[in-house]
């Protein structure tokens, strides 16, 4: 008598109901993202991003994945450390935001890890983590508007991104190209590939208002676009010591 062959179920991916009891976008100018943890999951902030919370929750200030990871941040020009948050009751509640205009929007890791430019990441909820990936070309580095250092958020739970002005959300199909105006790039998934290409013509390069190059983006995948151009000023969590650079 044969035996019928073994089988392996896979373990339930958690969804958003593993790291959160709710979690509610507010606001029109300045979004803010209110969440309730659940008691004992870890909530990674960027400095400043914490607005208020009730007594219960627990909060300090810690280097995410070691001294290592955290000089990488700083030279994406983000801050060396981050908020570490936690709920210690099954009623504590936290208010977070970029303490700047735009909109915020929530990921799940589940869908797979993904690539926020200088300034897009706000938080991580669950086990989350950060590192700093390098451009894939010195082109897409100078010119791609995306900077030589982004942030690659992976593990599980939920991401918590910034843009200015609103979202638009694009799902490129296999081999689907979108270019876009440099600036406007907010995030993308790790199935999308990245480069530059010029505008092409004296004309449109010097009165088109958008620069030499677009920032080319080839599918599969999502891409997060931001309808305002992210500012390059001065970094307002803390000092870049890369800024001199064109990132």
């Amino acid at each position: 008598m044969s035996m019928p062959p073994a089988t392996v179920t896979p373990a339930p991916t958690p969804g958003p109901e593993a790291w959160v009891r709710s979690l509610e976008v507010e606001g029109e100018l300045a979004q803010v993202l209110r969440l309730e943890p659940r008691r004992g999951v870890d909530v990674w902030c960027e400095k400043g991003a914490l607005i208020s919370y009730t007594p219960g929750v627990q909060w300090e200030l810690s280097l995410m994945g070691g001294a290592g990871k955290a000089l990488g941040r700083m030279a994406s020009g983000e801050d060396f450390g981050m908020l570490k948050v936690r709920a210690t009751t099954d009623e504590d509640e936290v208010l977070i935001g970029a303490n700047l205009p735009g909109k915020l929007a929530t990921w799940e890791l589940e869908r797979g890890p993904i690539t926020a430019t200088r300034g897009a990441f706000v938080a991580g909820i669950g086990r989350v983590d950060v590192a700093v990936t390098v451009a894939r070309s010195a082109g897409a580095a100078l010119f791609g508007g995306g900077g030589l250092f982004m942030q690659r958020i992976s593990g599980k739970g939920l991401v918590v991104l910034h843009g200015y002005g609103d979202f638009v959300v694009r799902e490129l199909r296999h081999g689907e190209i979108l270019r876009v105006s440099t600036g406007n790039l907010a995030a993308f998934s790790h199935t999308v590939s990245y480069s530059i290409v010029g505008v092409g013509g004296c004309r449109r390069t010097l009165f088109g208002g958008e620069g030499m190059f677009m920032t080319e983006m080839k599918g599969p995948g999502f891409v997060l676009l931001q309808t305002l151009k992210r500012a390059k000023a001065p970094s307002a969590r803390g000092f870049n010591p890369l800024s001199f650079l064109p990132i």
